[in-house]
C-alpha cells in the first residue's frame, strides 16, 4: 500500500538535499571562475572549447563527490561539511596545477588549446572520483 505521509516526508527531504546540493554546486562554480585568472564565461560564449571542458570538467569533478556526499551522510550539516571540502580539495586541485605542475596552463586555456582543457578536466575528474571515494560518515 503507498504511504503518503512517508512519500511526503521522503519528498521533503529530497528537496531540501537537491536544493542545498545545487546552492553548493553554483557556490563552487562562482568561487572557481573567481580563483581562475581568466574569465570562462567570456571565453566559453567566444567559443573557446578549451575553457568550456576545463569548467565542465570542474564541476563534474565537484558535484561526484557530492553525490557520494548525499548517499553517505545522514544529517544536512555533515553533508555541508563535505561539501566544503570537496569545493576546498578540487579549487586546491587546480591551483597545485597552475602553480607547480603546469604553470602556463591559463594561458593555454585563454588560447583555447584544448589539450590544456581536456588536461585540466582530466585531473578534476581524477580528484572528484578520489575525493568521492574517500568520503565516509
Amino acid at each position: 500500500m503507498f504511504d503518503l505521509y512517508g512519500f511526503a516526508a521522503s519528498a521533503v527531504a529530497f528537496l531540501i538535499a537537491f536544493v542545498a546540493a545545487g546552492l553548493f554546486t553554483l557556490a563552487f562554480k562562482v568561487i572557481y571562475q573567481w580563483v581562475t585568472p581568466y574569465n570562462e564565461a567570456k571565453l566559453i560564449r567566444e567559443g573557446n572549447t578549451a575553457a568550456a571542458v576545463a569548467l565542465g570538467g570542474a564541476l563534474l569533478g565537484y558535484v561526484i563527490p557530492l553525490a557520494s556526499a548525499l548517499s553517505h551522510t545522514i544529517t544536512l550539516i555533515e553533508f555541508c561539511a563535505w561539501a566544503a571540502l570537496a569545493g576546498v580539495i578540487q579549487i586546491a586541485a587546480f591551483t597545485l596545477i597552475r602553480m607547480m605542475v603546469m604553470k602556463d596552463v591559463s594561458a593555454r586555456i585563454e588560447r583555447g588549446e584544448i589539450a590544456a582543457g581536456v588536461y585540466l578536466m582530466s585531473i578534476s575528474l581524477a580528484v572528484g572520483f578520489l575525493n568521492a571515494a574517500c568520503m565516509t560518515s
